[in-house]
C-alpha cells in the first residue's frame, strides 16, 4: 500500500529466526514492534505495549497447546510467525504470535498497543473509545483496532504481501521500551505465578493489571491465549 502523506513507513519484517528462542525471551523482544494491517479501507499500525507468553513445551497447562495439535490450537505448531487467532469467552477476538522452534507449540499473545498510523480508522472501529489509551489497549480492542478476526488465523506475518504482518519500528521511532515490566499473567486460572506479562513500564495503553509487576532490564516482550 503506497503511503500517505507524512505517514510513517514501518521498519523492516520482523525474521523467523527472531521468533526461535524460549517464549519468555521472545515476547517481550516484541514489545516496540509493530503489527501493521492493510485492508481496503486503509492501514493501522499499532506499536505493541503489552505482551504476554504461553509455551508449548508441555509444562504450561495455560497453553491452548498443552493437549497437542488439536483443531483449534493446530496453528501453534509452526511454522513461527504464523497468526493464532481464537475466540475468547464467546465475544471478542485475541491475536497470538506462534514462536519458537516448529512443532513446539508456543505463542504470544498481543495485549495492547498504540496506534502510530490509521488512528482516525481506529478510532472509527472502535467508537466507544474515549481516550486514545483505550483505542487498543486490551487483546480484543487491539483486534478490533486492526480488523483482525477469523478469516486472518494462520496468516503468515512476516510475508510482505500478507494483509497483517508484524514490523520493527522505523529509526524514526523508538525500538525497545525504555522500561520493561514483567507480572503473572491474567484472565487464567492455571500456573498463574508465572511472571509471563510483560509491558512498557510507562505506556498509558498497558492494562490496569499491574498488581506484581516488577522492572526489567533492557529490552525483553495470552488472554489465556495460549
Amino acid at each position: 500500500m503506497p503511503s500517505g502523506p507524512g505517514r510513517p513507513e514501518p521498519g523492516p519484517l520482523v525474521r523467523d529466526e527472531d521468533l526461535l528462542g524460549p517464549v519468555d525471551v521472545v515476547a517481550p523482544s516484541l514489545l516496540g514492534c509493530w503489527v501493521v494491517t492493510d485492508r481496503p479501507e486503509g492501514r493501522v499500525a499499532l506499536r505493541l505495549t503489552e505482551v504476554e507468553a504461553y509455551s508449548g513445551d508441555g509444562t504450561d497447562p495455560a497453553a491452548h497447546s498443552h493437549r497437542g495439535p488439536t483443531p483449534r490450537a493446530a496453528i501453534m505448531f509452526g511454522p513461527p510467525g504464523r497468526l493464532y487467532v481464537y475466540f475468547s469467552y464467546g465475544v471478542h477476538w485475541c491475536a497470538n504470535v506462534v514462536v519458537g522452534p516448529e512443532g513446539q507449540g508456543s505463542a504470544v499473545l498481543l495485549r495492547a498497543g498504540e496506534p502510530v498510523v490509521g488512528e482516525e480508522l481506529a478510532r472509527s472501529r472502535r467508537p466507544a473509545a474515549r481516550r486514545p489509551r483505550d483505542l487498543a489497549g486490551g487483546p480484543a480492542r487491539l483486534t478490533q483496532a486492526l480488523a483482525v478476526g477469523r478469516e486472518d488465523l494462520g496468516t503468515d506475518l512476516l510475508d510482505p504481501s500478507s494483509p497483517v504482518r508484524l514490523h520493527r519500528p522505523p529509526p524514526s521511532h523508538p525500538a525497545a521500551p525504555a522500561s520493561v515490566s514483567a507480572g503473572p499473567r491474567v484472565g487464567i486460572s492455571v500456573a498463574t505465578e508465572l511472571p509471563w506479562r510483560f509491558w512498557e513500564t510507562d505506556a498509558p495503553s498497558v492494562s490496569a493489571f499491574r498488581a506484581g509487576g516488577k522492572p526489567r532490564r533492557g529490552r525483553a516482550g495470552q488472554d489465556g491465549a495460549s
